[in-house]
């Protein structure tokens, strides 16, 4: 044979191969370390250090046992009230949204008595007063976490140091729902957050193997 035996032959395509999507990638990080018996707060770290999650709130369970649950906060009702309204961040910062949730305050509520307005976490008050025609009331919780409560009026000045579970004022003011209730907004470092990922079980369902 001479020649090149090359030589007519096309050259081979180089095909990119493309990434998995970003959810898959999620899925499988939070399956492999829950699998490993780690919570789902290390597996959202681990995968946050990766790159493959975006900021989410640190609002975890501190369990070890796959499906269980334990919530960091308490609700700011009690007893455990209904949602009214859920969280409907805006597609925009600056896009009309629900920055928070709406809480039922019927049950929460004696015979001629206001309902009271629990801190869901220790922290500090940040700022107490009106907001338009409406009092406002916030909670540093720190590590960038304020929790936000309106109608609320309270007697607290800002500065005044709170435990999880203590009463911080009353829901007063103009109404909020049609019945009574308060909104609750959470902030993480500045930006809003689903507030019930903090008091529920708000983890991605994860498949794990048969056990044989």
């Amino acid at each position: 044979m001479t020649g090149n035996p090359t030589q007519g032959l096309r050259p081979m395509r180089r095909t990119a191969i493309r990434p998995r999507p970003r959810r898959m990638l999620q899925a499988a990080v939070l399956a492999l370390a829950l699998a490993a018996g780690g919570t789902a707060q290390s597996a959202i770290r681990g995968a946050d250090e990766a790159g493959a999650l975006p900021l989410l709130p640190a609002a975890l369970s501190t369990t070890t046992a796959p499906g269980s649950f334990t919530a960091p906060w308490s609700w700011p009702l009690a007893p455990e009230p209904s949602v009214l309204r859920h969280f409907q961040p805006p597609p925009e910062r600056w896009k009309a949204g629900h920055r928070g949730v709406d809480l039922s305050a019927a049950r929460s509520t004696g015979a001629g008595a206001a309902a009271p307005v629990l801190s869901p976490a220790d922290g500090f008050v940040s700022f107490a007063g009106t907001v338009v025609d409406r009092p406002v009331l916030s909670i540093d919780h720190g590590d960038g976490r304020v929790s936000s409560f309106e109608p609320v009026a309270t007697t607290l000045r800002k500065g005044d140091q709170v435990a999880a579970g203590e009463s911080v004022g009353t829901i007063e003011g103009p109404p909020h729902c049609p019945v009574l209730c308060v909104h609750w907004g959470v902030r993480l470092q500045g930006n809003y957050v689903d507030p019930l990922a903090y008091v529920s079980d708000r983890r991605p369902s994860v498949l794990l193997p048969l056990r044989r």
